[in-house]
């Protein structure tokens, strides 16, 4: 099991920004490629960005357009998603999810690469 817990969601203004965080437990996190996802109302989870283990290679979504950024502080265990300028169809449950993927700069766009899911933090993005 690799403990994910997300912390940093809440309520924003369409336009402001919000960075959401997840640590990882254990001293195994460098091994991990890493991602966001994230589920509205009635909709599938979809996939926000991921980021290589080795943090070289990043992959967004379509829907970003540049409005977001992924980071990792392997030092800290840590993966971040920097949201800038949201749009109130931005809210939704973000999860952080961990893979094992073979090639250090690999990034997965799939749900199903991923193993180890956090709980979710809920994300509400006002007009």
């Amino acid at each position: 099991q690799v403990p994910l817990v997300e912390s940093g969601g809440g309520l924003v203004q369409a336009g402001g920004s919000l960075t959401v965080s997840c640590a990882v437990s254990g001293r195994t996190f460098s091994i991990y490629s890493m991602a966001w996802f994230r589920q509205a109302p009635g909709k599938e989870r979809e996939f926000v960005a991921g980021i290589s283990r080795s943090g070289s290679s990043t992959h967004y979504g379509d829907f970003v357009k540049g409005r977001f950024t992924i980071s990792r502080d392997n030092a800290k265990n840590t993966v971040y998603l920097q949201m800038n300028s949201p749009k109130p169809e931005d809210t939704g449950v973000y999860y952080c999810a961990a893979a094992l993927l073979i090639s250090v700069d690999a990034v997965a766009g799939a749900t199903t690469r991923y193993a180890y899911w956090g709980p979710g933090t809920q994300v509400t993005v006002s007009s």
